[in-house]
């Protein structure tokens, strides 16, 4: 093969590795791997009070945490329907099943018009929802209140298992009081507890002040200039490999 060949293939292979390394970077590349949890609420706030939650659980827990009327075995039929009447209400969107170790999972996603209302929903009572604004500030607090702790067997838990409520939020954090003090990529707040503690009803707070604009535009206009960047690096790239392409080819030419 001509070295001048040889050279471009080798300058493209580095530019594609130098361009997914951008590319990871600008997605956090930490997010990759998501933790797993045996109960998690995830919750996708509005700053007009509306919401979006997502319940993702084992039915073991959904059962010990909840009271839910459900077979915790896995070789058990789960039916959607019954899930789906679980968290009973016109804005339950969408429930999908899963599988991990041994244990059958529920997603659930509930779409509110208010998440003050939250409570009304069984699965959500054992909370109580504040969301309002108080003078330059939206002030919102979850107080999350003793599990049913239904008896539900040996369902292989470990004593490791981890709950964690999450919070996807539209403004600029102000203050909040998740034990790690970290606001997350994507201006997301997460409090964590060892399923045990749950059980046990250990005290779990959410306290969260949030700017009342909206920081979406920020965000975009964000991610525009990450693109325009990359794609200007990539002209580069392409152009100097180009370059020196050229360049290799005279040289040749004249030997």
């Amino acid at each position: 093969m001509p070295s001048g060949a040889a050279r471009r293939i080798r300058c493209t292979f580095i530019a594609i590795i130098l361009l997914c390394a951008m590319f990871v970077s600008a997605c956090g590349g930490s997010g990759v791997f998501k933790k797993e949890y045996e109960y998690e609420e995830e919750l996708y706030l509005s700053l007009d009070g509306s919401a979006t939650l997502n319940v993702n659980a084992s039915v073991a827990a959904l059962v010990a945490l909840r009271g839910a009327d459900l077979d915790v075995d896995p070789r058990a039929r789960l039916d959607r329907e019954r899930v789906r009447a679980l968290f009973g209400g016109p804005g339950v969107a969408r429930v999908s099943l899963a599988r991990r170790d041994g244990r059958r999972f529920v997603h659930v996603s509930v779409d509110l018009d208010d998440v003050r209302r939250a409570s009304t929903l069984a699965p959500f009572a054992w909370s109580a929802y504040r969301f309002d604004r108080q003078g330059d500030v939206f002030e919102f607090r979850q107080t999350v209140g003793p599990a049913v702790r239904r008896p539900i067997g040996n369902v292989r838990w470990t004593g490791e298992e981890l709950v964690s409520f999450k919070m996807h939020l539209p403004s600029e954090i102000v203050f909040h009081n998740a034990p790690s003090r970290q606001v997350e990529r994507g201006n997301i707040l997460e409090w964590e507890q060892r399923l045990a503690d749950r059980l046990e009803g250990a005290p779990l707070d959410l306290q969260v002040h949030l700017e009342t604009e909206s920081i979406l535009l920020t965000t975009l206009m964000l991610f525009g200039t990450t693109v325009v960047a990359a794609a200007l690096t990539f002209g580069l790239v392409v152009w100097w490999i180009a370059r020196r392409g050229r360049e290799g080819e005279m040289a040749e030419s004249r030997s």
